[in-house]
């Protein structure tokens, strides 16, 4: 999820070659639902909930550290595999 625009978030994901959708939210409404709006500032903290095929909520990472993110969320989609 994102505060910026639909064709900002289109032109990161195409860059990025990602394989999954982005959540465009320049009003800040779900960011806030969410509990990850910044306050007094234009911007959604950097979290991770991870939502299962059902919707329901598995894990949400609010340490999100940017070098190491990719290998952490791999090794807790592995341990929730498991589960």
């Amino acid at each position: 999820m994102s505060l910026d625009d639909v064709a900002d978030l289109a032109a990161f994901a195409k860059a990025q070659e990602l394989d999954f959708r982005l959540l465009s939210d320049p009003d800040g409404s779900a960011a806030a639902k969410y509990g990850v709006l910044m306050e007094g500032r234009p911007f959604a903290s950097r979290v991770t909930f991870v939502i299962d095929p059902k919707g329901i909520l598995r894990h949400v990472d609010t340490g999100v550290s940017v070098a190491t993110h990719g290998a952490d969320l791999v090794a807790v989609l592995r341990r929730l595999k498991k589960e």
